[in-house]
């Protein structure tokens, strides 16, 4: 979910400026290396931003170091290295201007403690208090996405079934590849409710 708006985030990196790709194929650590040696020889950004599956990592930064990153992965053996059609960085370095912008908002928000545990993306943990959750909220902006450690912790909590809200079946395809185990199921309609619900009464204990 986004919490920026497009205007803080096109002032903190101009449209053109950033970039975002999908490496397909790469273990993660090998995707964080060539980040890490792009950005020690171009002195720009580029970095690993959403580790969608145990092979597939989006990596953002600056326009020209995302491309070199692209090739310099592509050479180590992805499969393929995909632009993304967005309009900004996000969940790298280069937000945390705008991410600025968004802390006092978020102070402004009035946050009680859930009460069903959330776990979160940027630390895989389950702040209780409002100012952890306002906290995480302002460094996921500007931090990384780490959704395979999220579906660890929630099989460690003792999770049996996960439900994607909303349209589209992309995170229930990912938990797929990182746990199997995980019974999975989409809500968008009165009709994949009916078959949620289902699920989850047949899910184990």
């Amino acid at each position: 979910m986004r919490c920026l708006s497009f205007a803080s985030a096109q002032a903190a990196v101009p449209v053109g400026a950033g970039a975002m790709a999908a490496i397909l194929g790469l273990e993660a650590a090998a995707v964080e290396q060539v980040c890490a040696g792009v950005e020690a020889d171009t002195g720009e950004v580029v970095a690993a931003a959403n580790y969608n599956d145990p092979r597939q990592t989006v990596i953002a930064g600056r326009t020209s170091a995302v491309q070199q990153a692209c090739e310099r992965l592509k050479a180590a053996g992805a499969k393929r290295a995909l632009p993304l059609p967005v309009s900004a960085p996000f969940h790298c370095r280069l937000m945390e201007p705008a991410a600025l912008q968004l802390r006092p908002r978020l102070a402004a928000v009035d946050l009680r403690t859930p009460a069903i545990p959330l776990v979160n993306n940027v630390d895989v943990s389950a702040p209780g208090s409002p100012d952890a959750i306002r906290d995480a909220l302002f460094r996921q902006a500007f931090g990384a996405v780490r959704w395979v450690e999220v579906v660890g912790a929630l099989r460690a909590r003792g999770a049996q079934a996960v439900v994607e809200c909303g349209p589209g079946k992309v995170l229930s395809g990912l938990v797929r590849r990182i746990d199997p185990g995980l019974a999975t199921g989409c809500v968008a309609d009165p009709g994949s409710l009916a078959e949620v619900r289902a699920l989850l009464e047949g899910a184990p204990a």
